[in-house]
């Protein structure tokens, strides 16, 4: 399984409409193959944070099925527009440590 991970910064007064738009994304994203779940988490001290968590089987699901997709440009018409700055986008691997 793969992690991604990003920091999605929205613009200041914008969260409302950006998770509107996020709910409307989210089955473009779930309809990849490789896609296993998504998971967003508002940030408990800096408003109009977020955590971005999507599991993949494969990194290629996300790189190549997602992004080489006309949902991904959907997604980005959608989502990216909210975003200052934009954000880097990260790619984990297997646990190597568990508590």
């Amino acid at each position: 399984m793969i992690l991604e991970h990003a920091i999605l910064n929205v613009r200041p007064g914008e969260s409302p409409a950006f998770l509107l738009a996020l709910e409307k994304a989210l089955p473009l994203i779930s309809a990849t193959p490789g896609f296993i779940r998504l998971e967003v988490k508002p940030c408990l001290e800096i408003p109009e944070r977020y955590l971005l968590l999507v599991e993949w089987q494969t990194l290629e699901a996300h790189t190549h099925g997602f992004r080489g997709s006309d949902r991904y440009q959907q997604w980005r018409a959608l989502l990216h527009h909210f975003y200052d700055p934009f954000p880097v986008v990260e790619h984990y691997g297997d646990t190597i440590v568990s508590g």
